[in-house]
C-alpha cells in the first residue's frame, strides 16, 4: 500500500514480516502506513534488516522517517545495525523527522550518543499505563486534543530499554516499568518505546511465537493474553501523535 503524493516518507524495517501479518495484514509495511499514513503522500519501504537503506543522495527527498521494532538487539554490532546508526546520524544533522518504534526508539537513541541495553527489569509485554509529563509535552503532539491525558495505554513487546537518552534530550513519558517511554530531541526526533502500530491480535501471535522460540514461559504468556483482554490501548490518540510528530 502506497500513497501518491507530495510529501514522502521511508519505513525503515529491521524485521522480517511473520506469516501471520503477511496472512492477515500483507506485511508490518502496510500495518505503519494503515497506523500513520494519510492520503496524499508516498510511503516507500526500506528492509534495513537485510542491508536495504536508501541512497545517501535520495535522503533529502522525505519529509520524514519510521524505524520498526525489531527482534534484533539494537545495542548489538550486526554489520545492518552499524549501519543503520549512521543514517541516523546523518538524518539528525540534516534535521529530517524521525520516530523510532521499540527497537527504533532505542536506536535511535544509541546513535545519538544515549545508552541502552537490557532492561534491569526483564521483558515488558501487554498493555501498559504510560504517563505523560505534562510540563515537557510539546503541545503540537496533541493537536486536537483538549489537554494532555495523564495517562495512555499502550502495547509493550520488549526486553532492552534505554538507561539514559543523548544529551539535549527530553524525556515525555515514563511508566511504572521504563522509565523512558518516549523522548524527545529537538523538534525532529522522537522515540516511542512501545507499540503505537499494533492491534492486540498482531500482540496475540507474537506471544505465541515467543513462548514456541523459549524466549518466554507459557505461564506468563497465559497470563499476559488474559490480562490483554480486559483492556485496550489508546491507538487513536498514539496514532494521531505520531501522525502529528511527522507531519509537523
Amino acid at each position: 500500500m502506497k500513497f501518491t503524493g507530495e510529501k514522502r516518507y521511508a519505513l525503515l524495517m529491521a524485521a522480517k514480516d511473520s506469516d501471520y501479518v503477511k496472512k492477515v495484514y500483507g506485511g508490518y509495511f502496510n500495518v505503519f502506513v494503515n497506523a500513520f499514513g494519510e492520503e496524499g503522500e508516498k510511503w516507500d519501504l526500506f528492509r534495513v534488516v537485510d542491508g536495504e537503506f536508501p541512497a545517501m543522495d535520495e535522503l533529502h527527498k522525505y519529509h520524514g522517517f519510521v524505524i520498526s521494532g525489531s527482534p534484533h538487539d539494537a545495542h548489538g554490532n550486526e554489520p545492518w545495525v552499524l549501519s543503520l546508526c549512521i543514517l541516523l546520524q546523518t538524518l539528525y544533522v540534516m534535521e529530517k523527522k524521525v520516530l523510532g518504534i521499540c527497537f527504533g526508539h532505542q536506536v535511535l537513541c544509541r546513535a545519538l550518543g544515549g545508552k541502552i541495553g537490557r532492561a534491569h527489569t526483564d521483558w515488558d509485554i501487554g498493555l501498559r499505563k504510560v504517563s505523560l509529563a505534562e510540563d515537557k509535552y510539546p503541545s503540537t503532539l496533541v493537536g486536537g486534543l483538549k489537554e494532555v491525558p495523564p495517562f495512555l495505554s499502550i502495547i509493550e513487546c520488549h526486553q532492552d530499554e534505554v538507561w539514559e537518552v543523548p544529551i539535549g534530550a527530553e524525556v515525555i513519558a515514563s511508566s511504572d516499568k521504563t522509565g523512558v517511554e518516549m523522548f524527545t530531541l529537538g523538534k525532529h526526533i522522537m522515540g516511542i518505546q512501545g507499540h503505537p502500530e499494533y492491534t492486540k491480535d498482531i500482540l496475540y501471535n507474537l506471544i505465541d511465537r515467543l513462548v514456541n522460540n523459549n524466549c518466554i514461559e507459557k505461564e506468563f504468556a497465559e497470563l499476559t493474553k488474559s490480562r490483554l483482554e480486559m483492556a485496550e490501548p489508546d491507538r487513536r490518540t498514539w496514532e494521531k501523535i505520531c501522525r502529528n510528530f511527522l507531519k509537523g
